[in-house]
């Protein structure tokens, strides 16, 4: 075995899967380096290996599913020139409402070009019940098992193989594979899906992704959003294109009825409204099936205890938000014969199209976490929406006929309000980013390329904290207790507090202290309680 052997063998490693790659190369510099020495070497072991991956690209590449395109999905009717701009750009923006099929049909277009044969084809979605739901529903779409060529990875659970085609998992669950596979070495493409949300995950990954694509010219980054903002995403990935996908949408009215703010009591006043605003749908379509927004678990289980008083005929009321088990969540996707009445959180405004719905009553509130300057702790208030995601909510209908949106606000309020909901970046203690940052290890957070950096003196005040905790040391570097804190999904302080109480031998006590102190809401009860 000479050079020009290594040679050939360092071009053949150009075609094996894209995860061994770099593996390969490395073991040939080293034998090229041991035979520079006057070294014997052997080479049957890579040999063997080169082979072996060859061969599994090459059976990735006969076995690769031929996809069908529903008709009725308006992203079907776009799919060559979609392909087309794929094929041509590293990155690309492609915007739509939710219900345009983009979510399920980009990766589907993906295995048309070949993409998903060196590597496989990442989907991240915001929220852990959309990657499941839209992962069970691209397998059947594809005719095969969940598991083999379509799979998902949320917490706690893989339904994924190293045979899989598609993989649809949480954003959070592809920043941490950051850590084990620093390329991203698995996947050939990466598709982004609702990036409009702008969670912490997502601008961490929109910033690790625009420096890992001049290392990765092979990748292909896929950009999806509803139609909010596209044109910030595409400044940021130097000037990608932007290919615009219209949803199918049937003419929806918009009612707005305020509620009586001189109830004293706001729960039942809200109940009272949400009623009445169901009442009225009902003079008009007695089997409409109904997506009810509210803020949080607690608002669903007391409408839902309301509505059952009510009496309404042939209707099931379905709750729907991420806690619930599995079984719970895909009842609201297997409609049956009754008419449905959905009590949903803000899960069910971008990530999931819940079918058959032909109105939508809008509370206008959402829980938005929120770091407390006064309280120096991130809490969850219930706040109102801004207008995108009051739109969002209403475009929830119309998909299947003309609908009906019922605000329980006024149109000047709607008016008053923020047009898109402020990035998640711009409202978190900037000292849990800090800890965050530093643990994945994605560099200086002040030459990390956010979206919209945030401040500096923010980014100081978050140092200090950390370093009062001991998180960091005065070189901004992560410590040991830096290390145990970033573990602990909870607020910084709660959790320096609770790796002290663990020395102090108190840790029960203050177990008690730091849930009330980190609660969102001290009603809150158990999933199991009835």
């Amino acid at each position: 075995m000479n050079t020009q052997n290594l040679n050939q063998l360092s071009q053949f490693c150009r075609d094996v899967m894209r995860c061994d790659q770099f593996r390969f190369q490395k073991r040939i510099r080293s034998l090229k380096s041991k035979l520079k020495n006057g070294q014997e070497i052997d080479t049957a072991s890579l040999v063997a290996d080169i082979e072996k991956s060859l061969k599994k690209r090459q059976q990735r590449a006969i076995n690769l599913p031929k996809p069908q395109f529903p008709d009725d999905l308006p992203v079907s009717s776009r799919r060559d020139d979609i392909a087309e701009i794929i094929a041509k750009n590293q990155v690309v923006i492609v915007a739509g409402e939710t219900g345009s099929g983009k979510t399920t049909q980009l990766p589907k277009i993906c295995l048309t070009i070949g993409r998903g044969i060196s590597g496989m084809i990442a989907c991240t979605q915001p929220r852990r019940i959309a990657a499941r739901t839209i992962a069970m529903r691209v397998a059947s779409e594809l005719e095969s098992p969940l598991g083999h060529a379509v799979g998902y990875k949320v917490r706690f659970s893989d339904k994924s193989s190293p045979n899989s085609y598609i993989k649809f998992m949480t954003d959070g669950i592809l920043l941490a594979e950051t850590q084990g596979d620093r390329f991203l070495d698995a996947y050939d493409t990466i598709i982004l899906d609702e990036a409009h949300e702008r969670s912490l995950n997502i601008d961490f990954l929109l910033g690790y992704l625009k420096q890992l694509l001049p290392k990765r010219p092979d990748l292909k980054i896929i950009i999806t959003s509803a139609t909010i903002d596209t044109l910030r995403f595409s400044a940021h990935f130097n000037n990608a294109p932007i290919i615009e996908v219209s949803g199918r949408t049937y003419p929806v009215e918009v009612h707005y009825r305020p509620l009586d703010s001189e109830d004293t009591e706001e729960d039942r006043e809200m109940i009272d409204g949400i009623v009445a605003a169901i009442d009225e749908i009902d003079l008009h379509d007695k089997h409409a099936d109904i997506l009810i927004f509210l803020s949080g678990e607690r608002d669903i289980r007391e409408t839902a205890k309301a509505l059952h008083k009510h009496h309404l005929s042939n209707t099931e009321i379905i709750p729907l938000y991420s806690r619930l088990s599995a079984a719970e969540q895909n009842r609201v996707f297997n409609p049956q014969r009754l008419r449905r009445i959905v009590l949903a959180t803000n899960v069910a405004e971008t990530s999931l199209t819940v079918p058959r719905i032909k109105a939508v009553i809008d509370t206008g509130l959402a829980r938005i976490s929120r770091y407390s300057i006064r309280n120096k702790v991130q809490r969850l208030p219930i706040e109102k929406i801004s207008r995108s995601s009051a739109d969002q909510r209403k475009g929830r209908c119309g998909r299947i006929a003309p609908g009906v949106c019922i605000r329980l606000y006024s149109g000047e309020d709607y008016e008053k309000r923020p047009e898109f909901t402020e990035p998640e970046i711009l409202r978190t203690s900037l000292a849990s980013v800090i800890l965050q940052m530093l643990s994945l290890r994605l560099g200086d957070v002040n030459k990390f390329p956010f979206v919209e950096p945030p401040n500096q003196k923010m980014i100081n005040d978050g140092f200090t904290l950390l370093t009062e905790l001991g998180a960091v040391n005065d070189k901004r570097k992560l410590t040991e207790i830096g290390r145990q804190l970033a573990k602990l999904p909870i607020d910084p302080r709660i959790g320096r507090m609770v790796l002290a109480a663990k020395q102090e031998n108190c840790l029960q006590e203050l177990l008690i202290i730091g849930s009330a102190l980190s609660i969102q809401d001290p009603r809150e009860r158990p999933m199991d309680f009835h």
